[in-house]
């Protein structure tokens, strides 16, 4: 093995920090400049960032999914016809395309509307989030709306959607409240973050101060489990309260075994 002094890496004394967070922090130099680990890191982080972006949603496989679980799917798209498009022009991605808005009236007026609460999987800025997080999400989510107490619209999987496109859905199919679950924007260790996005009496010109978000869900950052009960309170303060966005706060708490866990500084933790 090489003796470390001959090594060009110059390591940070307070490396040991790096254990309790992905940023890229005390990565060490060589002469003037990264490691070279360090920068490949980088790249690949980049290219997963960039390839989240442009991957395309696997509706026909989510749609399976769902349909084998018992729910009736609709797929539409947003007015957006590309992911070109779709990244140039945001306002395209907030509105339906004619064919879907169509289809979603005719499933609306053939399922009974309004309904209490309609759910959308949306692809964003990151089709993995979706794919790797909307199926364990909506397991731990949908048994925790039993009817009668809530009427579920048909589920919904949008492409090439941004948030706003929620409104547009949720007003063709006559639902109260919309949550849509939407690919975040990559980060550089973060690129299959899944966000939600609760409005109450959503309309075409709704403004996010009108929306509650629940963001970073993922195995690395919020727990599923956390954001389904987090979910379900803000679902049943919106539709007790009227209201969704900046007049509602989340109240919620950790779970008792959570806030048990003994406080420790990271700081005064002396383990190497």
């Amino acid at each position: 093995m090489d003796d470390p002094a001959d090594t060009p890496v110059i390591p940070d004394t307070w490396g040991k920090l790096r254990r309790f967070t992905p940023a890229r922090i005390a990565l060490g130099r060589a002469g003037t400049s990264l490691p070279t680990q360090a920068q490949l890191d980088f790249q690949f982080a980049h290219a997963r960032a960039r390839d989240a972006v442009h991957h395309p949603l696997a509706t026909g496989v989510l749609r399976t999914a769902l349909a084998q679980r018992g729910h009736t799917v609709a797929t539409v798209r947003s007015a957006a016809p590309d992911r070109r498009t779709y990244l140039q022009r945001p306002d395209l991605g907030r509105r339906l395309d004619e064919a879907s808005r169509a289809a979603l009236a005719a499933l609306s007026a053939a399922d009974d509307a309004p309904f209490d609460v309609a759910f959308i999987l949306a692809d964003g800025l990151s089709a993995f989030a979706i794919e790797q997080n909307a199926l364990p999400f909506l397991d731990a989510m949908l048994p925790r709306l039993p009817a009668p107490a809530w009427k579920l619209a048909p589920l919904v999987i949008a492409a090439q959607s941004r948030v706003a496109l929620g409104d547009d859905i949720a007003v063709t199919l006559h639902a109260r409240m919309v949550a849509i679950l939407i690919g975040e924007r990559p980060g550089l260790s973060s690129p299959d973050s899944l966000g939600i996005y609760l409005t109450w009496q959503p309309r075409i010109g709704t403004t996010d101060a009108q929306r509650n978000c629940i963001s970073n869900i993922r195995r690395e950052g919020l727990d599923i489990h956390l954001a389904a009960d987090k979910l379900l309170w803000l679902m049943n303060e919106a539709r007790s309260r009227q209201l969704s966005g900046v007049s509602l706060k989340d109240d919620t708490q950790a779970p008792d075994e959570r806030l048990a866990t003994p406080a420790t500084n990271f700081l005064l933790d002396s383990r190497p």
